[in-house]
């Protein structure tokens, strides 16, 4: 298989496996999503979805947040880690949407990544989920996949974004971001990993990976 067939394969297998998209992190619009997003840094996904809703149930807004104080919303945080600098942000990026966005939250990389505890991978979850712009946000499953698979060098997850929006068609990052992370928590995970169930590894994965983890090779 060349390179080219490889992610012919991969799309394929992943629209077969994953043909409807679940998004990892309840939210109900932007503002909502953009917090989760933010909560969810080094944390999982279902700890951020079980704290959001304490959060939302008193601000699900910019303008019921602002009204709360950086350390109300640190005590609900507290669970997902790095409250300190989570609840500062949270806080600080309300106020800048009251205050330059009319309460909205913008549907450009520039001015998300302008906010508080803001990132690019950040921005772009909520460009791509929340707006449907093109995007490839790398989390720690797709930069790990990215290299088992051969795709990319495993350096830096700038460098895996840029991977992997040069190998898969635009119109598609938005799906495929979402369809390896679901494939990576299934069947490619970093630990507790059954390579006997992991047909995307077994069939275009690098062969240094292939011999470490002791794949069949035929």
């Amino acid at each position: 298989m060349n390179k080219a067939e490889k992610v012919a394969f991969v799309i394929q297998k992943l629209e077969e496996l994953y043909p409807t998209i679940p998004i990892p992190l309840d939210h109900k619009d932007p503002y909502t999503l953009l917090i989760a997003v933010l909560l969810s840094a080094q944390s999982t996904d279902v700890r951020v979805n079980k704290i959001t809703p304490l959060l939302f149930a008193k601000a699900d807004n910019p303008t019921d947040m602002v009204k709360l104080s950086v350390e109300e919303i640190r005590a609900i945080i507290k669970p997902v880690g790095l409250s300190p600098m989570k609840s500062k942000g949270i806080h600080g990026l309300s106020e800048i949407l009251l205050e330059k966005h009319n309460g909205e939250v913008p549907k450009s990389f520039e001015a998300l990544e302008a906010l508080p505890a803001v990132g690019h991978k950040t921005a772009s979850v909520v460009m791509a989920q929340a707006f449907g712009v093109p995007a490839f946000p790398v989390d720690t499953h797709i930069h790990r996949l990215m290299y088992r698979w051969g795709f990319s060098n495993g350096k830096s997850v700038t460098q895996t974004e840029r991977d992997a929006k040069r190998l898969f068609p635009k119109e598609k990052w938005n799906d495929l971001h979402l369809q390896i992370i679901w494939y990576g928590r299934e069947y490619c995970p970093a630990r507790g990993w059954d390579t006997k169930k992991d047909i995307i590894t077994q069939t275009v994965g690098r062969m240094s990976v292939l011999k470490k983890h002791n794949f069949n090779l035929q």
